[in-house]
């Protein structure tokens, strides 16, 4: 395929889906924040007393807590490749695999509009 600037690649559709998906995430993101940050251990065990927890229910607590911290790590991630396509956006180059060069697929970029590769480098690469 020619390295030639996509020609049929809506940018503005892109953006809005990107921008949606972006607020989506973020949105996601605060709620696992608020739910495991800013709860204390005797907050979200629902015992109010003045009693401490006990150990089991710490560490149940601290698990859960780890969980949601890694969830909401692995949605910014996400938040930053949205910011990244955005910018490939805003410079023209989106829709243009980073490895090869070639167009990506208008059905890859409508299922992941974050993509930076075609199909056949991912496949190529285990992406």
């Amino acid at each position: 395929m020619p390295k030639s600037k996509p020609a049929k690649i809506n940018f503005e559709k892109y953006r809005k889906m990107l921008l949606e998906k972006r607020k989506r995430i973020i949105g996601d993101v605060e709620q696992l924040e608020k739910q495991s940050l800013l709860n204390s251990q005797r907050d979200a065990s629902g015992d109010l007393s003045d009693y401490s927890l006990h150990m089991a229910d710490a560490g149940s607590d601290a698990a859960e807590r780890e969980t949601m911290l890694g969830l909401a790590s692995a949605q910014q991630k996400m938040v930053d490749k949205i910011d990244r396509a955005l910018e490939r956006i805003e410079q023209g180059t989106y829709g243009r695999c980073e490895l090869c060069g070639c167009q990506i697929e208008p059905e890859r970029l409508d299922a992941l509009p974050e993509a930076n590769t075609c199909i056949k480098c991912m496949r190529k690469y285990n992406l």
